[in-house]
């Protein structure tokens, strides 16, 4: 009778295990940014283009595009990022990627395009980099759909200029799951066909 009882109670431990995983998945909230896999953005308003001239999103169509915003020092994900977006470049480039970087301010000191192309420099940009002053497409893209944990967001559009995958924040380093993901998605719209 003992084994009896332990075997039920085994039993529905292991049922009340598997429901409670079924529920989690079941409640789980979509990843940030799964609203916007497949729209296409709208058109970025942005000024002080470093490394390149005035650039449109239409301009783009045709090529897949890597959008990176990003801010300054304090921010340790950016910092950390930095690598990993000038490898892409680097690697990818010529074979149809577009790396862009979007700079949007939270210092407290007015931003400028000098203390900018500083940055850039330090971090070693040679692709696009353009200012959203007053986050005006940081908010057209990302944060008026809704409340956001980071600024710091990526987003990747295809060929036809739409939006295919976006890395919500934080960093990605060479050899992280982020990282590798990212690189992974690249390889596959360059693979497609506009």
């Amino acid at each position: 009778m003992t084994y009896f009882i332990r075997f039920i109670c085994f039993s529905l431990t292991l049922t009340l295990i598997g429901l409670t995983v079924v529920v989690s998945h079941l409640s789980a909230e979509p990843a940030q940014g799964d609203d916007l896999i497949g729209t296409q953005p709208s058109d970025w308003i942005l000024s002080d283009w470093i490394n390149s001239k005035l650039l449109e999103l239409n301009d783009l169509k045709g090529k897949v595009v890597l959008v990176r915003f990003w801010t300054g020092p304090e921010c340790p994900f950016c910092r950390a990022s930095a690598p990993s977006l000038n490898e892409f470049y680097e690697k990818y480039h010529g074979q149809g990627l577009e790396v862009i970087g979007i700079y949007h301010h939270k210092s407290p000191t007015p931003v400028s395009r000098t203390h900018v192309q500083k940055l850039v420099q330090e971090y070693q940009f040679k692709f696009p980099v353009a200012i959203d002053y007053d986050w005006k497409t940081l908010r057209r893209w990302w944060l008026d759909k809704r409340e956001r944990p980071w600024t710091s967001v990526s987003f990747l559009i295809d060929r036809s200029g739409m939006i295919r995958y976006i890395h919500p924040g934080g960093q990605y380093v060479k050899g992280d799951q982020d990282y590798i993901r990212i690189e992974s998605k690249i390889n596959e719209l360059l693979a497609e066909t506009a």
